[in-house]
């Protein structure tokens, strides 16, 4: 999967690579030819006293040191451009990927997971592309060329280089093995490390309002415990390579004196060849050493690379028409045709034989207990969920067929839950319709009964929005939310109980105002409260997944008795409210 991601992200970034290749190809010989030159200095300037010798070699030395400097410079500011560009476009594809993701996919990855592949597993990929076009690129030119010179400057002393090479590989490969299930392990420890936080952050009032301070602080200590003996464990596994390399580098070096030594005597080898022999042996460890160094962040790499992949493979369950309908008069229509819906592995379908009709100018009410599909059947409509039985039709073409663009078009949904994002009330009500003006906002707001608090901000229309919304209460928040959706003048409009942090006479003013300007639309209301849907057109009544009544409030008293269970528990509560004790 590794190679798989850097190949296909990387492609466009052919030339920039080359650069750094020829950049590193000309540093590395220029290293490479620093030991010979000094060992001439020595040889035939510093032995002899010849003065003049030793400042022409130190010339040229200086010369040479002056292009290997800048040709490292042009390699590193090459890569790390090539790298960055890198992560933005992997960054670019998985936030991509993503958007089209159906509530499958994103309930079977997890919001945490998700935002843990996007930042951390892509900073460690491209770590690796910055850390390979800096010295992984260099390394076996540095190992190749250091022993052909030094092969060059005596073949008697080239038996230490078959002893230290295999001693060095064979010691940071047995560290390396065992690092590798440490850093699979670490990344799902911060996916647990995420998910625990992020419970927290957004569930904070729940756990002042149950005092779970002490237990949410001790989850949170034992998913952090968990994140940091792995760290340390592949910590304490990657302290022990540099000691390792320094161990095998000073042996080696004293070795080579060693022996190097009675070569010297014997007059089989001179004291500057000898040196420079040294310091090729030192260059071959160190790029070996540069290369391990690079094998101890591949397998991390690797792991991470895995989990990108299988985001960026995974292919979204809604999938988009081969031909799509688009030449479709939008007049909202919307028919469920003996409609069904199973989740994958599931024993026992969600919904099943759903039939109804819901027509412009029409409001069409659905009404359940908790869990009986209210919200899955509405979902259905903008295909954050497809049917696997049936068919979801939106004037007369099924939504499968239609244009996503098209259909997305003809719909303003106002979810159960409220969100607004970050930025202004402005901003937030032109979500779905950039081009509405400040008067069209206004009147929205006005429709939802969100003017006395929007006018009452000193900024007004251009007040700032938290993330979340979170600086506005549950109601305005939601009023806020169906405002955006009037914006926008769809000919269909889906409701997702989202009236329930509003008080009845709120309510009531909302839904009255709501029939002029939703005259020529369709609409479509989940709701648990009766009196919000009592004058709806036609009303649905779920149970356990299938329709168990339909019609009109009246219709439905007499004929439907989980209407009339709802109905007679709703009257019950709102008796035992304002009855008074004795």
């Amino acid at each position: 999967m590794l190679i798989r991601l850097l190949r296909g992200h990387l492609q466009p970034y052919k030339r920039p690579l080359l650069a750094v290749v020829g950049l590193q190809l000309v540093s590395t010989m220029a290293s490479l030819y620093l030991p010979s030159l000094n060992a001439d200095i020595i040889d035939s300037g510093v032995v002899t006293g010849d003065t003049g010798y030793i400042l022409r070699v130190g010339g040229l030395m200086l010369g040479v040191t002056v292009v290997q400097i800048a040709c490292s410079i042009g390699a590193v500011w090459f890569g790390a451009r090539t790298a960055m560009a890198f992560g933005r476009d992997v960054r670019g594809a998985i936030f991509g990927r993503v958007g089209t993701f159906s509530a499958q996919e994103m309930a079977r990855f997890g919001a945490p997971s998700l935002i843990t592949r996007t930042t951390n597993d892509v900073q460690q990929v491209q770590m690796l592309v910055v850390m390979t076009c800096t010295l992984m690129i260099g390394a076996p030119i540095m190992c190749i060329g250091g022993v052909i010179m030094a092969l060059r400057e005596d073949v008697g002393l080239s038996w230490l280089m078959l002893v230290c090479v295999p001693a060095l590989l064979v010691s940071i490969g047995a560290i390396v093995v065992r690092m590798v299930p440490q850093f699979r392990a670490m990344q799902v420890r911060i996916d647990n490390v995420n998910r625990v936080l992020r419970e927290q952050l957004t569930g904070i009032r729940v756990v002042r309002a149950f005092v779970r301070e002490r237990h949410e602080v001790r989850r949170f200590g034992a998913a952090n415990a968990e994140l940091t003996n792995t760290a340390l464990r592949a910590g304490r596994l990657q302290a022990l390579i540099f000691p390792t390399v320094l161990l095998i580098l000073n042996v080696s070096s004293v070795a080579v004196l060693w022996f190097g030594a009675g070569r010297v005597d014997s007059e089989e080898i001179q004291i500057g060849a000898l040196t420079a022999f040294l310091l090729y042996l030192t260059l071959i460890l160190m790029s070996v050493m540069m290369a391990t160094f690079m094998a101890v962040m591949i397998p991390r790499a690797s792991v991470c690379a895995d989990r990108i992949m299988e985001v960026v493979s995974t292919d979204s369950s809604i999938a988009p028409p081969t031909a799509p309908v688009t030449d479709v008069p939008a007049v909202g229509e919307l028919e469920f045709r003996d409609v069904e819906l199973r989740y994958p592995g599931a024993a026992a379908p969600v919904l099943r034989g759903i039939s109804f009709r819901a027509e412009p100018g029409k409001t069409t009410a659905i009404i359940g207990s908790t869990g009986a599909g209210k919200s899955t059947l509405l979902s259905l409509v903008p295909r954050l969920l497809d049917v696997t039985g049936g068919a979801v039709v939106v004037d007369g073409v099924d939504v499968r067929e239609l244009a996503p663009d098209e259909l997305w078009d003809r719909i303003g949904l106002v979810p159960q839950k409220a969100f607004l994002f970050s930025g202004t009330v402005a901003s937030n009500l032109r979500y779905g319709r950039t081009d509405a003006t400040d008067e069209e906002l206004w009147a929205a707001l006005e429709i939802a009964q969100a003017t006395d608090f929007v006018s009452a901000l000193p900024e007004g229309l251009e007040a700032p929005v938290s993330q979340g919304g979170t600086n506005f209460s549950g109601g305005q928040r939601q009023r806020l939310a169906i405002a955006r959706a009037l914006v926008r003048r769809p000919q269909i409009y889906l409701f997702d109980d989202s009236f329930s942090a509003l008080d009845l006479a709120t309510d009531a003013r909302l839904r009255t105002a709501l029939r002029p300007w939703t005259r020529e639309a369709t609409v479509l209301i989940v709701a648990q409260r009766v009196s919000t849907i009592a004058d709806a057109d036609q009303i649905v009544v779920l149970e356990d997944g299938r329709v168990a009544g339909l019609g009109t409030h009246d219709e439905l008293l007499e004929t439907c008795p989980t209407y009339q269970e709802i109905v007679e528990s709703q009257h019950a509560m709102e008796a035992s409210t304002v009855e008074t004790p004795a």
